[in-house]
């Protein structure tokens, strides 16, 4: 069975709402009964995301970002979307510790912990149009949904 559940979520480039990002994903990534460690990844990886939206993808202006997530039975998706300057050099600037914001002492570690937190990552960018990041993980037991049906339905045969 395929069990799929969607939420989209746009929001303004302020730092104030990376945080905001971090607390939504984690809410929606909770019906899959993550461990603490899944939900400090998925936190991580989504703040690190938007973090770059805002800093790098609207330099000196407010933007809109866009998330989007898809859980599909034990796999959650998340996209962050910004319509932003766009990467020129995708390959580039997924090499640790580059950055093209210096001055704000960022550590260029951003699209690293993304690939280390999560499962699959893919960058799509167009110069001045924007960007997207697409995160995939899977979470929790691949057969607890499984199990959670089969254990109701034995619960119900005990009380019947």
């Amino acid at each position: 069975m395929n069990d799929t559940n969607e939420m989209l979520l746009e929001f303004e480039s302020k730092s104030q709402n990376e945080s905001f990002a971090r607390t939504v994903v984690a809410a929606f990534a909770a019906q899959l009964d993550p461990t603490i460690e899944e939900l400090a990844d998925i936190k991580t990886a989504v703040s690190e995301a938007v973090t770059n939206s805002i800093i790098h993808g609207y330099v000196d202006c407010i933007g809109k970002i866009r998330m989007k997530c898809v859980l599909c039975n034990n796999e959650l998706t998340v996209e962050i979307q910004d319509f932003g300057v766009g990467i020129d050099n995708i390959p580039e600037a997924m090499e640790p510790l580059y950055t093209t914001r210096p001055e704000l002492e960022r550590s260029g570690m951003g699209f690293s912990f993304m690939e280390a937190f999560m499962d699959q990552l893919e960058v799509q960018s167009t110069v001045g149009e924007g960007t997207v990041v697409r995160m995939k993980k899977r979470v929790g037991k691949p057969d607890k949904i499984k199990d959670d049906t089969q254990q109701t339905k034995q619960q119900h045969l005990v009380h019947d």
